[in-house]
């Protein structure tokens, strides 16, 4: 544990420090190879020209050169694997994408994927969205709002352990140390393995993503409900509007954009979930999601980096038109700028 933490510190130096390394040694060659100070006249201002020119890509390029490397050059090598066969060595045209759409598997994940962009965005969404708005008008709102926020600090694989311990099912005659195990037997009824319920077991699932996404829906909808103008507010009082009408008449309809951008944020979250599933149930008993499908043909049973690839480019597929009208939206709500 000392070492693992050492090296999480060592790490954080190391990478913090070369950052402002690099950002104050780029800045200093540029003023170097560029003098504005002591040259006079034209040539000063020629340099102040070519150092506007220049400082931007010195501090763009080092992101702009990992992006490539980590994100598009990936993309690439995943696109031309989604034709090989298992090895990824002999060309097998779209057979794996036949395979993808003949699969029993496959279906079975794209369907509860699709049960989870029914359920979780929606969900979270609302749920931060009457969060937002009831706890702007008390006073310990701030306290609650950061308990409700905390779950998005922890990694998806945390919550699942802590909701294991939740829905824990132990044999019959033994003392239920699962909470909702123990409420049901407390109350007389009979105590379940929840998560291998199939079908239910994808609620139990969503729950989790749900406890953890809400925090995030609320703190951008609560900033957006601050952003209404105190004057609509109170002209809709004094017409004679109830809190219902100003809610769902004034408010909402002011911070759709916003709201929009939250569900479909969340909703290419969903279309990626995966830790959560692999922690929790590992695909069992129907709840199988596409990305933990990708990961046991990429990496399980000896792998098979063809139909593995092939899951990934759907994935990829299934997200870009809506991170493309996100965008868009963002690009609304800021103006275009």
């Amino acid at each position: 544990m000392a070492a693992q933490i050492f090296s999480a510190i060592f790490v954080i130096i190391v990478g913090v420090g070369g950052c402002v390394a690099y950002f104050w040694g780029a800045n200093k060659l540029v003023d170097l190879i560029f003098p504005s100070r002591g040259v006079a006249g034209a040539a000063a201002i020629d340099n102040l020209r070519r150092q506007g020119l220049v400082r931007p890509w010195l501090f763009v390029g080092p992101a702009m050169i990992i992006l490539t490397i980590y994100l598009i050059y990936p993309v690439v090598e995943t696109l031309r694997l989604s034709f090989l066969d298992r090895g990824g060595i002999n060309f097998v045209g779209f057979a794996n994408y036949e395979w993808a759409f003949g699969d029993r598997e496959f279906r079975n994940s794209i369907l509860n994927n699709i049960i989870w962009l029914a359920v979780v965005p929606a969900a979270c969404t609302f749920l931060g969205l009457i969060i937002a708005v009831l706890t702007d008008k008390i006073w310990w709102g701030t306290i609650a709002k950061s308990l409700i926020f905390l779950p998005l600090a922890i990694s998806f694989v945390g919550a699942s352990v802590i909701w294991k311990f939740i829905y824990e099912y132990r044999g019959e005659g033994q003392t239920q140390i699962g909470i909702l195990n123990a409420i049901i037997q407390h109350f007389g009824g009979q105590p379940q393995v929840w998560i291998s319920l199939p079908f239910w077991n994808n609620f139990f699932l969503m729950v989790i993503l749900i406890w953890i996404q809400t925090g995030f829906a609320m703190v951008i909808l609560s900033s957006a409900l601050r952003g209404i103008p105190e004057e609509t507010l109170e002209a809709a009082v004094i017409d004679g509007a109830n809190p219902f009408q100003i809610f769902w008449k004034i408010m909402v309809p002011q911070i759709w954009g916003t709201i929009a951008v939250v569900w479909t944020t969340i909703t290419i979250l969903v279309l990626k979930v995966f830790d959560i599933v692999l922690t929790m149930t590992n695909g069992q008993w129907n709840s199988q999601v596409l990305a933990n499908l990708m990961f046991d043909w990429m990496f399980r049973g000896g792998g098979d980096f063809g139909r593995g690839a092939t899951i990934a480019i759907i994935i990829m597929i299934a997200v870009i038109p809506i991170m493309v009208w996100n965008i868009r939206q963002a690009n609304k709500e800021t103006g275009g700028h």
